[in-house]
């Protein structure tokens, strides 16, 4: 059988947690900062997880975590 090869785009914006969750980054964070609030941008800081209803396809795109 071959390997399940790790979906590349998907790598690089989702990481697994050590409980098996995924977190991602906000968008929004990199430019055109100046018309943003100071509580918007340090919103963006915290890593979101994974709605349960979109981790099916994430664990699909990410076979080896």
């Amino acid at each position: 059988m071959p390997k399940i090869k790790t979906n590349r785009a998907a790598a690089k914006r989702f990481k697994k947690t050590g409980k098996g969750n995924f977190v991602f980054s906000k968008s929004n964070a990199n430019h055109i900062l100046t018309k943003k609030s100071t509580k918007r941008k340090r919103s963006f800081r915290q890593l979101q997880t994974i709605k349960k209803a979109d981790a099916k396809e994430i664990k699909r795109l990410l076979p080896n975590g």
